[in-house]
């Protein structure tokens, strides 16, 4: 029991950094210096360590010290055990300095195809204790989540009044365009001229994308797009394009979600005569001024800033 009770507090992390730069040293002299000590302090803690573990850890009949297979076996544990204790010093430290426990980004569903990983990726390198949670959400919802304070950060499309809670940065664009299926009855219907006009655009139905909530009738595209008397409600642009691919309406959505579909001939852009299809908006990354960032939204942000710089 006596051994045992000793065993328990052998190890700390001043021990564990002894032991593992002898280790990696070769000597008592070379992991004094190392550690900015004398040799006899290195040789007296290897001692103490010893007689407190009860195990012999180095062979010392040689010119230097040799790890015996007991040392070798706790190896591994040791070097786990240092690692963990530097991670922890490096987290509390950066929380100290304002570092968030969790940082989450929410994001429009039309912008999952947006530059936001590569930031993400060099903040995790940064900050690799840092926990971060990714949404998609409409619009309206992402901007609710970053009010109400379950978000940092909202990746959203740029809006059409500025609101006085929200601080900004523009941080790409990303074009939207109106498509139908090629083979809707709409496309039947055009003239010779080869465009439709608002007329012929309104009965057919529309699919917006928007908020979940009934209440909110906003959409993403409502600041420009030709509303037609009927549409359907969807909160994913992917939903809104399985839609229109099966001739249940024409939409608004990302031109990198639906060029493929273009190119396939399966969908076309809708010859609009008096509106110019291929909307481009700003891409905004908005955080709430009620609330300060921590070191890591900053960073994303600088981050988000710096690589649409770079794009241009």
């Amino acid at each position: 029991m006596r051994v045992e009770i000793a065993m328990n507090g052998a190890f700390n992390s001043e021990t564990i950094g002894v032991f593992l730069a002898v280790l990696d040293s070769g000597s008592f002299s070379a992991a004094a210096r190392q550690l900015g000590r004398v040799p006899s302090a290195v040789s007296m803690a290897i001692a103490n360590l010893e007689a407190e573990l009860a195990l012999e850890l180095f062979d010392r009949s040689g010119r230097e010290p040799k790890p015996t297979a007991h040392a070798r076996a706790l190896e591994p544990q040791a070097r786990l055990l240092l690692g963990q204790l530097q991670q922890l010093n490096t987290q509390a430290l950066e929380l100290s300095q304002g570092l968030e426990t969790r940082l989450t980004l929410v994001i429009a569903p039309e912008l999952q195809t947006a530059p936001w990983v590569e930031p993400l990726r060099i903040l995790a390198q940064e900050y690799p204790l840092l926990e971060i949670q990714i949404i998609t959400a409409p619009q309206t919802d992402a901007l609710q989540l970053l009010h109400t304070g379950n978000a940092q950060l909202a990746l959203v499309f740029e809006r059409p009044a500025a609101d006085g809670r929200e601080n900004f940065q523009e941080v790409g664009r990303e074009a939207l365009v109106a498509v139908i299926a090629r083979t809707h009855p709409l496309l039947a219907e055009i003239p010779s001229t080869g465009t439709i006009n608002d007329s012929q655009l309104r009965p057919v139905r529309q699919v917006m994308v928007g908020s979940r909530s009934p209440a909110d009738r906003t959409s993403t595209t409502d600041n420009f797009c030709i509303a037609s008397e009927h549409y359907w409600r969807v909160d994913q642009p992917e939903v809104a394009l399985q839609l229109v691919l099966a001739e249940l309406g024409w939409a608004w959505l990302p031109r990198a979600c639906v060029q493929p579909y273009i190119n396939g001939r399966m969908l076309v852009e809708l010859p609009i005569e008096n509106f110019t299809n291929g909307e481009e908006l700003w891409i905004d990354l908005v955080w709430s001024r009620e609330r300060p960032l921590g070191l890591g939204a900053q960073r994303v942000v600088e981050l988000m800033a710096e690589q649409y710089r770079n794009s241009r």
